[in-house]
């Protein structure tokens, strides 16, 4: 998919445009920021001052604006020329990356590897909160060991995915302020392993992943903690970036193409992102994993939102970003590897009951393993139980064939559920019980919820 800009007279400019590109160079303006909303008139004063006309990205453009560009650019073109307006279209030079979905054993049983999964995550919380430390303390990273146990992970992920998956997806109460990197890291070592990156590049990126907020610390707090910031201090934010590669490179024991990752991990396909505009190619294959891996995981576990939102609006925003801000192929690459329902996910079936995803089907992403924990009626189950969709289709399949059974009738998902739409599921409990409990503590846990 090409970016979609508009050619705009800088006469027309209106407040909720989003600027991606001027008719000169940025570094001769003095403009902060590579792509920008408009926010004032004072912006637009000076545009005018140093420009004749900018292009503005229609689909980033918000409100009364955006709705002026969509039409603009769905008019003919005549339309579009006599209103001193041209809409046009940027493809953006990017190879394809090769892709093997063969290069590991089919995924074990997600029970098998739960508890070896469970330990390592523990041991990555602790060696995040040992990082952190001795950063905000100016004292080395504890580099060796960060590899050993990201190359744990690797090996744990390339066993089941499933096992890690659960871990990322729920956000447990002691979740600490470094949890964003640790669940970024395992998507994405999940990613990697679905396109079949090298063992020694699932490493890296992992590493990577994890490292890529350390600068953070050297940004004010206050900075951090905006959930909306005005141009001067989403400046002062981005320098993070800057911060980690300085961190990083003055340690010997990073692996270059450690810091390679970190350092353009927040650029952008259409060259909108920072710190150095990078666009298309120019980007290194595994920073752009790593960024839509930050944005999947920013996007389910927003910032100062007590609850994640629901995965299928996560993708639907990083599909709507395809070839604009992430390369499209890539993206659809990223929802492949972790289903459309991602493992812990609240979901609804078309016989009215809700239940949470346990595991993957591999070969059929629509039809994973669900634990169902509520009825038609959304009462609770006395006992949760366990129903695989792909094992049901094959049957109903059957039964259809023999006239048994109409297709109307096959259980399927029909949507996923925002989390704590319904306080009755725990996901957590889900979680516990079936890796580590065989059905036992959910029994137990709603038994005591019914009294």
């Amino acid at each position: 998919m090409a970016l979609e800009q508009a050619k705009i007279s800088v006469g027309d400019l209106q407040r909720g445009m989003f600027v991606s590109r001027l008719d000169k160079p940025w570094a001769q303006t003095p403009f902060a920021l590579q792509g920008f909303y408009i926010r004032d008139l004072e912006e637009i004063r000076q545009l005018q001052k140093y420009c004749r006309f900018v292009y503005v990205d229609v689909h980033k453009t918000v409100g009364s604006a955006g709705v002026t560009l969509r039409r603009l650019v769905g008019a003919s073109g005549a339309g579009s020329k006599r209103h001193g307006r041209a809409a046009m279209r940027v493809t953006i030079p990017c190879r394809p990356v090769a892709v093997s979905h063969k290069a590991y054993p089919p995924p074990q049983p997600a029970q098998r590897e739960a508890g070896n999964a469970r330990k390592l995550h523990g041991q990555i919380l602790r060696g995040m909160g040992e990082v952190m430390g001795l950063v905000a303390n100016n004292r080395p990273l504890p580099v060796p060991q960060m590899n050993r146990v990201v190359e744990d992970l690797v090996e744990s992920v390339l066993r089941s995915p499933d096992a890690f998956a659960w871990l990322a997806r729920v956000r447990d109460r002691d979740e600490h302020t470094y949890s964003h990197s640790v669940r970024a890291s395992i998507w994405a070592v999940l990613f990697g392993r679905h396109i079949g990156l090298a063992r020694h590049e699932l490493v890296q990126l992992g590493v990577a992943t994890l490292l890529k907020d350390v600068g953070k610390l050297s940004i004010p707090a206050e900075v951090l903690q905006m959930l909306q910031r005005d141009p001067r201090s989403e400046l002062e934010y981005r320098k993070f970036v800057q911060h980690s590669v300085q961190m990083l490179s003055a340690d010997a024991q990073v692996d270059p193409q450690v810091i390679d990752i970190v350092r353009a991990h927040r650029e952008r396909h259409d060259g909108g992102g920072y710190p150095g505009g990078l666009r298309g190619d120019k980007i290194p294959v595994l920073a752009r994993m790593c960024g839509i891996v930050t944005f999947y995981d920013e996007a389910t576990n927003p910032r100062g939102v007590s609850q994640p939102i629901a995965p299928s609006k996560a993708v639907a925003e990083l599909y709507d970003l395809r070839g604009i801000a992430y390369q499209e192929q890539l993206v659809v690459e990223f929802i492949q590897a972790i289903g459309l329902y991602p493992t812990g996910t609240q979901v609804e079936l078309s016989s009215g009951e809700v239940g949470v995803v346990v595991e993957q089907t591999y070969d059929r992403r629509l039809r994973p393993k669900v634990m169902i924990v509520l009825d038609a009626h959304k009462r609770q189950l006395s006992k949760p139980r366990l129903f695989d969709l792909a094992a049901a289709e094959d049957r109903a399949e059957k039964l259809i064939e023999r006239g048994k059974m109409r297709p109307e009738e096959k259980i399927s998902i029909v949507r996923d559920i925002e989390p704590g739409a319904y306080p009755e599921v725990n996901t957590s409990a889900v979680r516990d019980d079936y890796l580590f409990n065989s059905g036992g503590q959910l029994s137990r846990f709603f038994s005591r919820l019914a009294r």
